[in-house]
């Protein structure tokens, strides 16, 4: 325990430092906080605190000194059992717990900064945060006022949860397209990021991954991928995109050099249908947990893989989800229901996620 006693200076500051022995880090397996109070004779704030270091070193993404896998899952801010938004400790806690059920060490907070409660709740219960703002495919790159008005969510997200030692990844862009206009709008994130915080990882979710017929590999064309630290890519191979090799022979040539996270991948199913395994058409989970396990065995085939992050934990409302038997604007790629049980592939990601 350190206590000190402080003198504000004429603008009501006061700083001070000191060494700590013995202080032990915060990680997923052990989310030690610490607590912090500073008082007044008449006042006084109490907060939770935590430490880790993180880092990256050629292909690898380093947790304290110790290489991680990053066992991730996307939700959005919903509790879909009610068709509403999640707002409170206990959303939070139902979500998460959700999440740590199946394994995960990570949350992609997707697509947009969620609540607060989300967010502490998170690091208490030991998960890495991915934390973006909803930069997403058809952006108006050209428009001074759009890249202003992103580089002002981009700051207000920093500056909210820059001391929260969970944070890990700031996510700068989701599926954008190349152009020069689009680099220059994520640099002025970049930099907006890097003026206020230096501490954490930059990434980008990219989803140009295409299978290159003369090499037999996936490549991925996009040369702004060497300005971030770690690379993602959204692929969603057995629904979106039908396999051109079968997926033990699916090898990746992406971002080598570089840490990459398969951010999305997955597919839709209907809880409790049932149909053929191998039909994209049937909607049944028999289906979605067939593409999972073509996506597992294909990750096997990617050297530089260091994190994967189903899409999504739940089913979630989508008003552009039209199918009237299946979809009925849900969209139904979620390892658990909207009712909230959990599909054939939650079962298939759980033990890929216990192997590693």
């Amino acid at each position: 325990k350190l206590k000190q006693t402080l003198k504000t200076d004429a603008n009501g500051e006061a700083k001070t430092s000191f060494t700590a022995k013995n202080l032990q880090r915060w990680s997923p397996t052990s989310p030690k906080l610490y607590q912090v109070k500073v008082a007044t004779a008449k006042d006084q704030v109490a907060e939770q605190i935590g430490f880790r270091n993180v880092w990256v070193k050629g292909e690898d993404i380093f947790l304290n000194d110790k290489p991680i896998f990053l066992k991730s899952i996307s939700f959005h801010e919903e509790i879909p059992q009610r068709k509403g938004r999640a707002f409170s400790e206990a959303d939070a806690v139902m979500l998460l717990s959700e999440a740590k059920a199946l394994g995960c060490n990570m949350i992609r907070l997707a697509h947009y900064p969620q609540n607060e409660y989300i967010v502490r709740m998170a690091e208490k219960m030991g998960f890495l945060l991915w934390e973006e703002i909803p930069i997403w495919q058809g952006i108006d790159f050209k428009n001074e006022a759009t890249k202003e008005k992103a580089g002002k969510m981009m700051a207000e997200m920093v500056m909210r949860d820059k001391n929260r030692c969970a944070l890990t990844f700031w996510g700068v862009a989701n599926e954008t397209q190349p152009s020069e206009p689009r680099n220059a709008f994520i640099r002025h994130l970049i930099e907006t990021t890097k003026s206020i915080d230096t501490t954490r990882l930059l990434t980008a979710a990219f989803d140009l991954v295409r299978f290159n017929r003369d090499r037999q590999v996936f490549v991925m064309d996009d040369p702004f991928i060497k300005e971030l630290d770690v690379v993602a890519v959204n692929k969603y191979m057995g629904w979106y995109h039908p396999w051109p090799i079968s997926p033990e022979k699916a090898t990746w040539d992406v971002a080598k050099g570089q840490p990459l996270i398969v951010s999305e991948f997955g597919g839709e199913a209907l809880y409790g249908k049932t149909g053929d395994a191998d039909l994209v058409s049937s909607w049944s989970e028999d289906y979605q947990a067939t593409l999972y396990r073509e996506n597992l065995e294909m990750f096997k085939h990617i050297p530089n893989l260091r994190g994967t992050s189903p899409w999504v934990l739940f089913d979630f409302r989508s008003p552009f989800r039209f199918h009237p038997t299946n979809q009925e604007d849900w969209n139904r790629k979620g390892l658990v229901s909207d009712q909230g049980y959990r599909k054939k592939a939650w079962y298939l990601m759980k033990e890929y996620y216990d192997g590693k």
